[in-house]
């Protein structure tokens, strides 16, 4: 089968995510490590917005991108906040329920969309609140890694005021995660209950 623009970002998103995770683990300067895992992330982010903007475009949006595209960022994403809460002390608390809402929103919704696509037929795009979500999590990823980069290279110290730039993304990010999952449990509502 041949694939379009769109889907051919889809899949090199995937192939970066263990190219981004393996530079952040085994390059041992944490400045160069945090700038080389943002350059790689935010590549991989710019995928995702130019693969759905040209599938727009030109019409050619597929139910494969409808299906692969959510999941190659929810993967792209587990891994980063996965990566940060294992790698970074200072935040590994909030990190972790951070992860914890991430995981059971995403998880959450794309069960939801899988039954409904599978058993309905019934495939639907993201909306501004699944984008808006995206956006806030990819930001704050990137936001950590370059915070805690400079941060442990030493090449800032805030004091008291460390990772607080983090702290502000993690709790913006956290609140839409939360606020996306309860409008998509509405939307796919109606297709659930059409199952039953």
């Amino acid at each position: 089968m041949k694939m379009n623009i769109p889907n051919q970002l889809t899949i090199l998103r995937m192939l970066l995510i263990p190219a981004f995770v393996a530079c952040y683990f085994y390059i041992e300067n944490p400045l160069i490590a945090g700038i080389v895992a943002a350059v790689l992330f935010a590549i991989a982010s710019l995928t995702d917005m130019l693969d759905g903007k040209i599938a727009r475009k030109y019409g050619i949006v597929t139910n494969f991108g409808k299906i692969m595209d959510p999941l190659a960022d929810k993967a792209l994403v587990f891994s980063a906040f996965l990566m940060l809460a294992v790698k970074i002390e200072a935040l590994d608390g909030i990190m972790i329920w951070a992860c914890v809402i991430v995981f059971i929103r995403e998880l959450g919704v794309t069960s939801i969309r899988l039954v409904c696509a599978s058993s309905a037929g019934n495939v639907i795009a993201a909306n501004f609140f699944g984008k808006a979500k995206t956006v806030t999590q990819m930001a704050c990823i990137l936001i950590v890694l370059i915070e805690h980069a400079l941060i442990a290279s030493g090449t800032i110290n805030l004091g008291a005021f460390n990772y607080l730039a983090s702290f502000i993304l993690i709790a913006a990010m956290s609140f839409m995660t939360v606020a996306s999952g309860i409008n998509y449990l509405k939307i796919y509502m109606p297709y659930m209950n059409t199952n039953k």
